[in-house]
């Protein structure tokens, strides 16, 4: 009966993974258990390098906007999908819905940049050493943030002003656990949706090129650290590059494979595989990911657990 009339109402209904009721609580209960580990991890990550005096360089300075960027991403959609699921209703109103269009794609497009910002600071520290106190100086680092957080809101904007041009005609139900750009194109009843699609094609455009400046950056970092003498050196540059080298392999990879795969009334495993690692589990590993082969956060979380003053 909800999806018959969910065609005569102006929300959406989200699918989910399974109409199941028991696995709907199971997935609520999974996907809770996910977003309180993310959110303890980036929240640790943001105190540590906010607070803590040996956690002040750019790099630092970097990655606790990017833990920001990946709390904000898991907040933009897990709840809602918890509460759904938990209700068994899987309804989203269509304000909501254009909500978690604008800062779902919003956060994504920062996490890009930021991580494109974070590689060029790896490139300058290591193959341009003696200049990288000029280069990456306090104010240039505000800066590059600044410009982070400023165009994040540009594909939001653009994907929302589209959007509203859109008309849906078929039943309004979305195969996915929130509202995802493709599978909202494929409610639509004309060609009006071309314009979102060459939206689309230019913000992968962008992102392309920023992937192309992660590459061309570590093709100089490794170019310089195999031609390092010192063993101690080379591990140095290891624990603090291929983190990230990894983290952007993840989230870039899923990303590309979850939009370049054409959608489907019928999503299979892989497709929700897919999904799952760039919303939910990239922004959930990213601070273990960074904390793994660097002793320095290992340092400071043990310091901040135990210490007194956060304890007492």
């Amino acid at each position: 009966m909800f999806v018959r009339n969910i065609t005569t109402m102006s929300g959406f209904l989200l699918t989910g993974f399974s109409d199941n009721r028991e696995l709907q609580i199971l997935h609520a209960l999974l996907f809770l258990v996910t977003y309180l580990l993310g959110s303890a991890g980036n929240s640790i990550i943001i105190i540590i390098t906010t607070l803590d005096p040996q956690l002040q360089s750019p790099m630092y300075y970097f990655l606790k906007h990017l833990s920001l960027l990946d709390f904000s991403s898991l907040s933009v959609t897990v709840p809602q999908y918890i509460d759904n699921s938990l209700e068994g209703s899987g309804y989203i109103s269509y304000t909501q819905c254009l909500l978690q269009v604008f800062f779902f794609t919003a956060f994504a497009w920062g996490e890009v940049a930021i991580l494109t910002v974070m590689s060029y600071d790896r490139y300058v520290a290591i193959c341009l050493p003696l200049h990288y106190e000029v280069i990456m100086s306090p104010r240039k680092c505000r800066l590059a943030v600044t410009v982070v957080w400023l165009s994040s809101g540009i594909p939001g904007t653009l994907y929302i002003s589209t959007i509203f041009s859109i008309r849906f005609c078929s039943a309004k139900i979305i195969h996915h656990f929130f509202c995802d750009v493709p599978q909202l194109l494929k409610l639509s009843c004309s060609n009006d949706y071309l314009i979102v699609i060459g939206v689309a094609g230019f913000l992968s455009a962008m992102s392309f090129a920023c992937f192309i400046g992660i590459v061309l950056s570590y093709v100089h970092i490794f170019s310089t650290v195999f031609r390092m003498n010192s063993g101690e050196g080379r591990s140095k540059v290891f624990s603090t590059c291929l983190p990230h080298l990894f983290v952007v392999s993840l989230f870039l990879s899923t990303g590309f494979c979850a939009y370049l795969n054409p959608t489907s009334d019928s999503p299979n495993a892989l497709d929700f595989l897919f999904s799952i690692f760039y919303t939910v589990l990239s922004p959930t590993l990213n601070p273990v990911i960074y904390s793994l082969r660097n002793e320095t956060i290992k340092s400071c979380v043990r310091k901040l657990l135990l210490s007194t003053k956060f304890t007492g």
